[in-house]
């Protein structure tokens, strides 16, 4: 129904070309710093050019599901992914979380993530957008872990 999967670089793709590469560079090296101190998490960034005759949504959870940004062995509750699509087109985000942090990341809180973001959108700074919500998530992640025993609270899984 929707196609074939868009071939996506791992971390942070972008078939816009809107993003340069030093903005790629910052935007992989800030959710590197964010899985480091959540292992079990993986986060995945699209900026992509949906086609119109679906629903955003519908899209995205097509590619949250198809694009197995989670490895196998961590599927259902163990599934940790977060997917942060952006189609500068049609004006449109969202953020999936993996079904293991679904209880956890409420809708209104992702919601507000990407209101923060919109100002910096809308004026073609899609990575200052971008990293003001992988800010957010790395808050909304802390709010949620609980410290591995024997870490410095560096490091919290969920």
């Amino acid at each position: 129904m929707l196609g074939t999967l868009p071939r996506l670089a791992p971390v942070v793709a972008d078939t816009t070309g809107l993003l340069t590469v030093p903005e790629q560079a910052k935007l992989k090296k800030r959710i590197a710093e964010i899985q480091r101190r959540f292992p079990q998490s993986a986060l995945q960034l699209v900026m992509h050019a949906f086609p119109e005759e679906h629903p955003f949504s519908t899209h995205v959870f097509w590619l949250f599901n198809a694009g197995n940004f989670a490895s196998d062995s961590h599927r259902g509750k163990d599934n940790h992914a977060l997917l942060v699509a952006l189609d500068p087109a049609r004006h449109e985000a969202a953020i999936m979380p993996g079904y293991g942090l679904e209880p956890f990341l409420k809708t209104e809180a992702l919601d507000h993530l990407l209101e923060l973001a919109g100002p910096a959108w809308e004026s073609g700074r899609w990575a200052d957008g971008l990293v003001r919500v992988l800010d957010g998530l790395d808050q909304l992640l802390e709010s949620i872990a609980v410290p591995v025993e024997g870490t410095r609270h560096e490091v919290g899984e969920f």
